[in-house]
């Protein structure tokens, strides 16, 4: 048994749109019945459960006429519009068997990446929570557009895994676990666990979901899991008919261990929900003082900047191979640090003798 799973208390569950829908791209009752069972047996032993939902945009492709998932981005977030309420629905139908009660959350990237907004999102959640209720996130799809889209739900379950502090993630899929390859080929393995990045050097890994209804694959699993497992957070992954028996303990799909313990919420937000708005490129003395001593970043370490940002964005420090290290705020204006590179704080004058990042605003990447 895998007392990491059993032992969580709270725990979030991602289920992608192929394990909810039917070829056409309805829900099928029966699956998100079956899926409802399992979450509800848990929250019954005392687990706390947070379900974040593909499913809507799937959903509403059979009742406006769609044979398959539209490309276009307006014609999906009217697929969204229908097909949120009806997931939303059925969900609060099959809780309402066991007494529960379910609450919609619905997040953009806007909502993870401001600082506010990722404060308010943590306490609705933690409330909800509170208030024995079992959320239900979605991206928001009716109003999400390209520039502002996670891009797939494996990596919004990953990023609220760490929001509302969970204990373990469980991703559900059409594929039972990770494979050395195709699960199909001849010869592919199944692999059990992910200690460690090198674990997963020798694998070949496949791309989007099936039936053309999901967007995700097994990258954007296993870089959801990279997001969680260096937040301190293991991750199973598995197939949606093997949520009982993965949520028991038992040892089905592939378990990837956390790789260090949970950073502050404030620097993984910096690490994992912010966008770059610039980069500092680093001589190796800086890599080392940064990553290594973990000090502040100073302007003799920069060698050049790209972007263009103001005091208090986020930017990107890379290594002299272009490498990313880490992600900090940075405390001047794009245009007033070309002068400045190079140069000891001593030499500076007043008002420009401050650190380019403090280290407390340094996330390691």
């Amino acid at each position: 048994m895998r007392e990491t799973v059993t032992g969580a208390r709270r725990i979030v569950v991602k289920i992608g749109s192929s394990s909810l829908t039917t070829a056409a791209g309805g829900l099928d009752p029966a699956r998100v019945d079956a899926l409802v069972d399992v979450l509800a047996a848990r929250q019954a032993a005392g687990v706390e459960v947070v379900l974040v939902s593909s499913g809507a945009i799937a959903a509403g492709l059979a009742p406006l006429g769609f044979a398959r998932r539209p490309r276009d981005l307006a014609s999906q977030q009217a697929a969204a519009s229908v097909g949120q309420g009806l997931l939303v629905n059925r969900y609060t139908q099959s809780f309402a068997r066991y007494g529960i009660r379910v609450g919609q959350v619905l997040l953009t990237v806007d909502d993870l990446v401001r600082r506010v907004h990722y404060r308010n999102a943590h306490q609705t959640l933690t409330t909800l929570l509170g208030l024995g209720a079992l959320p239900v996130v979605n991206e928001n799809d009716t109003v999400a557009t390209d520039e502002i889209r996670f891009g797939d739900n494996d990596r919004l379950a990953a990023l609220v895994a760490a929001l509302v502090h969970a204990d373990l993630l469980v991703l559900l899929s059409d594929v039972d676990a990770l494979y050395t390859g195709p699960p199909g080929r001849p010869g592919s393995l199944r692999i059990s666990d992910v200690r460690s990045p090198e674990d997963l050097a020798h694998i070949t890994i496949g791309g989007a979901g099936s039936a053309g209804l999901g967007t995700g694959g097994m990258v954007t699993k296993i870089e959801a899991a990279r997001i969680a497992t260096t937040s301190g957070i293991p991750v199973v992954l598995t197939g949606a008919p093997h949520a009982g028996a993965a949520l028991a303990g038992e040892p089905v799909g592939t378990l990837f261990h956390r790789l260090r313990r949970r950073p502050t919420s404030r620097l993984f937000w910096l690490a994992h929900a912010t966008t770059p708005q610039g980069r500092l490129h680093l001589d190796a003395g800086a890599v080392a003082a940064v990553v290594d001593r973990r000090a502040s970043l100073l302007p003799a370490g920069v060698t050049a900047v790209d972007g263009t940002f103001t005091a208090g964005d986020p930017v990107d420090l890379l290594d002299p191979a272009g490498r990313p290290v880490a992600r900090g705020l940075v405390n001047y204006d794009s245009i007033e640090l070309p002068p400045l590179l190079g140069r000891s704080t001593r030499d500076l004058d007043p008002g420009y003798d401050r650190e380019l990042i403090h280290r407390d605003d340094i996330a390691l990447l």
